[in-house]
C-alpha cells in the first residue's frame, strides 16, 4: 500500500516560513519515533559548546543518521519538536535546518520552544522527530 500524505494548512504563512500546520497520513507501514537529537559525538560527547549553527549541523546529521538506520531519510519527517535555549540565536541559525529540510523536501509540521536548558548544560538545540513510510 503506497502512503499518502496530504499538507494540512488552513493558512498559507506556514509554508513561506517551510513547515505545514499539519500533515495527514493515510496508508503507512511504519512509523518512527526518534528520541531527541542532539550535537553529540559517537561517543556520547557533546560537540560545538556555544556554536549554534554547528551544533544545529550536527544535530541534523544525527537525526538523518536515526532516520537512516531505521530505512528513512528526512524526506519522511511529518513531525519535528525543535527545542533550544536560545530562540533568538536559534532563528540567526534556522536557515541551516530550512536548507536540509528544504533539500529533502521535507516540510513536517513543526513546533520550536524555548527551555532552560537542555540534558547536557552546553547543548543548545535539540531536534526530536516522527517519521512515517
Amino acid at each position: 500500500m503506497a502512503i499518502e500524505r496530504t499538507a494540512v494548512n488552513p493558512w498559507t504563512w506556514s509554508t513561506e516560513l517551510g513547515y505545514n500546520q499539519g500533515e495527514r497520513v493515510c496508508g503507512h507501514t511504519r512509523t518512527l519515533y526518534c528520541s531527541g537529537q542532539a550535537a553529540m559525538n559517537a561517543e556520547g560527547e557533546p560537540e560545538h559548546p556555544e556554536d549554534m549553527a554547528a551544533q544545529l549541523t550536527l544535530t541534523l546529521d544525527n537525526l538523518e543518521a536515526v532516520l537512516a538506520e531505521g530505512g528513512l531519510s528526512l524526506a519522511n519527517l511529518v513531525r519535528l519538536n525543535v527545542y533550544t535555549t536560545d530562540v533568538d540565536r536559534l532563528f540567526e541559525h534556522y536557515g541551516v535546518l530550512a536548507a536540509r529540510l528544504g533539500a529533502a523536501g521535507a516540510a513536517p509540521s513543526t513546533t520550536m520552544l524555548g527551555v532552560t536548558r537542555l540534558a547536557v548544560p552546553s547543548l543548545i538545540v535539540e531536534l526530536e522527530g516522527t517519521a512515517v513510510a
